[in-house]
Formats: C-alpha cells, sequence, structure tokens
C-alpha cells in the first residue's frame, strides 16, 4: 500500500483532512503507552496523570468515529469512488490504534488489581526491556506511517516481532517461578498487555509494506515479497 498511502498524506488530497486525525491517533496511542507504562511499573506521578489517560482514550475513541463518519460521507460522492480502498485501509487501521489505547488503559489498571512494587528480578528487568521496545517503536511509527518508509518500516515489524516473542518467553518463566498471585498476576497482564499493543503496532506498520489484502498479515517471507513489489 506504498504509493496509495503517499497518495493520502499528499496535501491538498480530500483524504489529507481523514489522515491528519488518524496522525493525531497514532501521537496519543504513543503517549497513552508512555503515560501506562508509568503507571504500570509504580513510577512517581502526580494523581491527574491517571485521568488525563483516560481523557486520552475518550479523544481516540472520538477521534474514532470522527474518520468513519468522514469516511462514510467522502465515499457518498460518486467521484470519490476509486478512494475506496484507501479508506477501507483507514477504517481498518483506526480500529488497530483504538484498541491500543484500550490496552493502555488496561495496562494502567494492573496497579488496582495488584497496588504492591513489583519484584526487582530479571523477568521484570526483561519486562521493561519489552516496554521500552514497545515504546520505542511506538515513537518512530508515526512518522514511518505518515513518510511510507518501507525500509524503517519493515525494521520495526521485525523487532516487534521479536517483542512479541520475548514476551510469551516470559510468560513461561512466570509461570515457573514460585510469585504470590498478586505479583503472577500483575506480571501476566503487563506481559500479555504489552504484546496486544504491539501486536496492534504492528499492523499499523503492516500497512506500509503489504497490499490492502494482505495488512494485518506480517509473515517475513510475505512482507519481502509485498515490499519488493510495493
Amino acid at each position: 500500500m506504498l504509493q496509495e498511502l503517499l497518495k493520502i498524506f499528499r496535501p491538498g488530497n480530500t483524504l489529507s483532512v481523514i489522515a491528519d486525525d488518524f496522525s493525531k491517533m497514532l501521537q496519543l496511542g504513543c503517549k497513552m503507552t508512555a503515560t501506562a507504562g508509568s503507571i504500570y511499573f509504580r513510577e512517581p506521578l502526580p494523581p491527574e496523570v491517571r485521568t488525563r489517560l483516560y481523557e486520552k482514550d475518550v479523544e481516540v475513541n472520538m477521534l474514532e468515529r470522527t474518520i468513519r463518519k468522514r469516511v462514510v460521507a467522502h465515499l457518498s460522492v460518486r467521484v470519490n469512488t476509486p478512494n475506496l480502498p484507501y479508506c477501507l485501509l483507514l477504517m481498518s487501521l483506526v480500529k488497530d490504534v483504538e484498541r491500543i489505547g484500550d490496552y493502555a488503559k488496561n495496562l494502567s489498571e494492573v496497579v488496582d488489581i495488584y497496588p504492591g512494587e513489583l519484584p526487582d528480578d530479571d523477568v521484570v528487568a526483561e519486562l521493561r526491556e519489552i516496554r521500552a521496545a514497545v515504546e520505542a517503536g511506538f515513537e518512530a511509527a508515526s512518522k514511518v506511517f505518515v513518510e511510507s518508509d518501507r525500509e524503517t518500516a519493515l525494521g520495526l515489524i521485525r523487532k516487534g516481532k521479536d517483542s512479541a516473542q520475548r514476551a510469551d518467553g516470559l510468560l513461561s518463566r512466570i509461570a515457573q517461578l514460585n510469585y504470590d498471585s498478586g505479583k503472577t498476576t500483575a506480571l501476566v497482564l503487563g506481559a500479555r498487555y504489552y504484546k496486544r499493543i504491539n501486536g496492534h503496532l504492528i499492523n499499523v506498520l503492516s500497512s506500509v509494506v503489504m497490499p490492502l489484502h494482505k495488512v494485518d498479515y506480517y509473515d517475513e517471507d510475505e512482507i519481502v515479497e509485498g515490499a519488493a513489489s510495493a
């Protein structure tokens, strides 16, 4: 979808306003993920940070509805029907970003389930590394998407797949350790929520390198083939 994305984000394009709203969604998702991580890892934060996180989630949801409404209005004009593939792409991607917001919110709520401190051990150290990788990928994703930077997107997808594998491996390690039920729950949820945030981010990045019918699908061979034919 490389050329299609370039068309969407080209200034003056009739879809550029919709694309701008999507970029705002990505930026909000990035901020929410970072804030949720700070809450999850018990960093000292003022109480209003939690409130602002929920406000950002509401803003993400409103942008999703706005984008959907604008897409429907855009396609109701017969002359715009050639833009249908691009509109379908955006409708798919806004749902991914909306889900990222939900998972970020869920991640922040783990502290309510287990308010105690997380253990200072190798498991939590690796979970922090996964957090750093996800947040770094998110920081780069907005620019990569807007610029349709195929090569950087490919690199981020590969790093994202590595983070997903590490999160799965972490679950196996947690199951073998003698944590109490509260710590086990908090660590399992942390690993799963980071994996899901990471997965939806990879879906967004896959739109830069894959044709529309294969967006969300990122087998390595298919990614390389899709990038070569873009």
